[in-house]
């Protein structure tokens, strides 16, 4: 089949100007009220990435609230506290070391869970078209995965670290729904790690000349890997038509933009980016949605999102 126009397909239709306000306004008022309006400015923030985001014409829409997200922030900052609290009593009152064994295993035992738990959130608060999405993974076969993979790494001093990402990206998104509709992700670990290996040493070549190609290949590498699923054999895949080109010229007028107006320009370089990611995508395949239908349930706790946030784990990962 031929291709959809990706032009007219997937889109990023916000302004610099529109979001830098909205950016600048939550600021403001997260300094003012010394931080307790964090959770509503990511909400504020995530929503109008959300609604400035058309596919095929249509906008998509993020259901979270900001009470959601203040609870989960609030258990969040609580479950930390109360590790580093256990690390360093027993830093102090028992020996050094297990202050640092505690944080580890802290951090092993919450990546799973805050993996699964902000798929869930975000997924089952999020819709396109008046049909949710959702997240039908288990949180046992995931830590599972990355506790095998998680061990390898260590044992391999991180050479096993391509396989443990793709078979993540593999599980996850493997498991994200739209309606009665799934995704599927089938990257390969070899030729993730060949890619990124072959990358690197080119870029080592050229002094750094090549990071830029290495960019637009793993960008490419992503999406083209990604399908999605409608039923009765009807598949729409992802291509990517990124070119190294246009990601050199993403990189760097985005640099500028912001060290030239001091970070000001922030706003501006997040909606180039937006902008070149959905401009780049294209849609092949049968995209009849009609029968689609809503079959996912909305999820309302936000922890593990704000636990997220705090260990610095993107939902994209």
């Amino acid at each position: 089949m031929d291709p959809i126009n990706p032009l007219q397909r997937l889109a990023f239709r916000g302004k610099g100007v529109d979001l830098f306000i909205v950016l600048i306004v939550n600021w403001l008022l997260t300094i003012v009220t010394l931080g307790l309006y964090y959770p509503w400015a990511k909400v504020r923030k995530l929503k109008y990435y959300y609604e400035h985001t058309e596919l095929d014409g249509h906008p998509f829409h993020f259901h979270g609230t900001g009470r959601e997200m203040f609870i989960g922030f609030i258990k969040a900052v609580g479950l930390f506290a109360v590790l580093g609290g256990g690390g360093f009593a027993l830093y102090y009152f028992v020996h050094p070391l297990l202050l640092q064994v505690v944080l580890a295993a802290g951090v092993i035992a919450l990546f799973p869970l805050v993996i699964h738990g902000t798929f869930r959130y975000r997924m089952g608060r999020s819709s396109w078209r008046g049909i949710h999405f959702g997240y039908r993974g288990e949180l046992g076969p995931l830590y599972k995965q990355c506790l095998t993979d998680g061990l390898i790494t260590v044992i391999t001093f991180g050479f096993y670290a391509p396989w443990f990402t793709i078979h993540l990206r593999n599980y996850v998104l493997g498991n994200v729904r739209w309606g009665s509709s799934r995704f599927e992700y089938k990257g390969d670990g070899p030729d993730y790690f060949i890619l990124n290996l072959k990358c690197y040493f080119f870029t080592l070549f050229t002094l750094g000349g090549y990071w830029f190609r290495w960019r637009k290949e793993l960008f490419d590498y992503y999406v083209n890997n990604l399908s999605w699923h409608l039923g009765d054999d009807r598949v729409i895949r992802f291509k990517s038509t990124a070119t190294g080109a246009g990601m050199f010229r993403l990189i760097i007028g985005n640099l500028f933009l912001i060290l030239l107006t001091l970070g000001f320009g922030y706003a501006w370089a997040e909606v180039r980016t937006m902008q070149f990611v959905t401009r780049n995508i294209e849609f092949i395949g049968d995209a009849d949605l009609g029968s689609v239908v809503q079959t996912e349930q909305e999820h309302k706790q936000a922890l593990a999102d704000e636990l997220g946030d705090l260990m610095d784990i993107g939902i994209f990962l």
